[in-house]
């Protein structure tokens, strides 16, 4: 009989013990394979965001994060300057600010984060009712779009008139209402649960900031041509403009990722040194407590012909069972703690909707297998070396004598 299949008989002949073993496994497994799934998912989550919008380089005034520090001051001629540039595929201005939408009656009016963007192949935002924006003001305003949260306090439907006053960061002074008409109803990936957004097209948003035809831009987004990459694009419009400071996605998810994100990857690492010994010392104690009561029987094993390499490994293959049982219920209820989970981080302040705590990728299943695979191996050293030094004459004796 192969060591695998007599372990097999072991932990059968004992199940509650194994059962326990199997379950507390799975439960240290879980809570691993969640640590390993924090450690990179939010950096992994705020890739994908920035490269779901299709634009892999932004420019900006600052290092700061977008929404904080200067602007930059004639965005709309830049724009076109770097749009001019052979490495360059697309380029859009993003003008962010602050607008009041007014309300029937007596309500107060309605305060928005007002976004400035013109549409390209390229889209900022994803429509769900009506259409897009499209260029061009008449004497009956601009067009606008608004994310659900506005458009349900407003009572708002498609084809209303909305009026707002802007408040953009570079304007200091009380500025006219603005006439939109709501054409559609969009999301926008970086909104919050309670958000409230509203965007027009870089123009509009100019002239409801009273600065026509001459609007500042909190960034522009930057598609690099098709074969090009986004290093090179960087660097060109680093030549263009050396005042400026474009930044790639990698870079600014690095910047993100100082700004806060790395307390999570700090306190899952902290968290899976915690698991992995709990899970050592589970599978130790299980399979000490086993070879303890089974010393006579391993004696008499070894009297009958098996030898120590063999008893050892049979102990070496209990703890695989053990351990490998347990990691394969452990992923589906890790899986389903890391949505519960994400769940209740998601409701902190502040965070975008679309943003997610615990992302799957391959590699951290990979370093969740090799982990355990570690654990089994440590954890059964200590039995291993019992049953190695085991006296046959002494133990059977004492057997016999008791």
């Amino acid at each position: 009989m192969s060591a695998l299949a007599f372990a097999w008989r072991g932990l059968v002949r004992q199940p509650v013990r194994a059962g326990l073993g199997i379950l507390g496994v799975a439960a240290v497994g879980a809570l691993l394979f969640d640590m390993l799934l924090l450690s990179e998912g939010l950096v992994l989550s705020m890739r994908d965001l920035l490269e779901r919008v299709g634009f892999d380089v932004r420019v900006r005034a600052t290092m700061a994060l977008p929404g904080s520090g200067p602007s930059i001051a004639d965005a709309g001629r830049l724009t076109a300057a770097i749009a001019a540039l052979p490495e360059v595929g697309e380029a859009v201005a993003l003008g962010l600010g602050y607008a009041e939408i007014d309300r029937t009656g007596a309500q107060r009016p309605l305060a928005v984060d007002f976004v400035g963007a013109d549409t390209s192949r390229r889209r900022v935002w994803t429509v769900t009712a009506g259409r897009d924006i499209a260029d061009g003001h008449d004497a009956r305003g601009g067009e606008l779009l608004v994310n659900q949260n506005v458009a349900a306090r407003l009572g708002a439907t498609l084809g209303d008139i909305i009026q707002l006053r802007a408040s953009c960061t570079h304007q200091t002074s009380a500025l006219p209402k603005a006439t939109f008409r709501l054409v559609g109803i969009a999301e926008f990936p970086f909104d919050t649960a309670r958000q409230m957004t509203a965007a027009t097209t870089f123009a509009d948003f100019g002239i409801a900031c009273g600065a026509p035809g001459s609007a500042d831009a909190d960034m522009i987004l930057v598609a690099s041509a098709e074969g090009g990459d986004a290093d090179t694009t960087r660097d060109a419009i680093a030549r263009l403009r050396p005042d400026l400071n474009p930044m790639t996605n990698e870079q600014m998810v690095g910047l993100v990722q100082q700004s806060g994100l790395s307390y999570f990857r700090q306190i899952s690492a902290v968290l899976m040194t915690v698991t992995m010994s709990f899970g050592m010392l589970l599978i130790t104690v299980l399979l000490t407590v086993s070879v303890n009561q089974r010393l006579a029987e391993i004696a008499a094993l070894r009297a009958l012909g098996f030898s120590q390499r063999r008893v050892v490994l049979d102990v070496l293959c209990e703890s695989a069972l053990l351990v490998g049982l347990g990691g394969l219920l452990a992923l589906p209820l890790g899986a389903g703690l890391a949505v519960w989970l994400d769940g209740i981080l998601k409701r902190m302040p502040g965070l975008p909707v679309k943003l997610h705590f615990f992302v799957f990728e391959p590699q951290a299943l990979a370093i969740h297998v090799s982990l355990l695979v570690a654990t089994a191996v440590i954890a059964a050293l200590y039995p291993m070396w019992l049953v190695a030094r085991l006296p046959i004459a002494t133990t059977l004796r004492n057997e016999v004598i008791s």
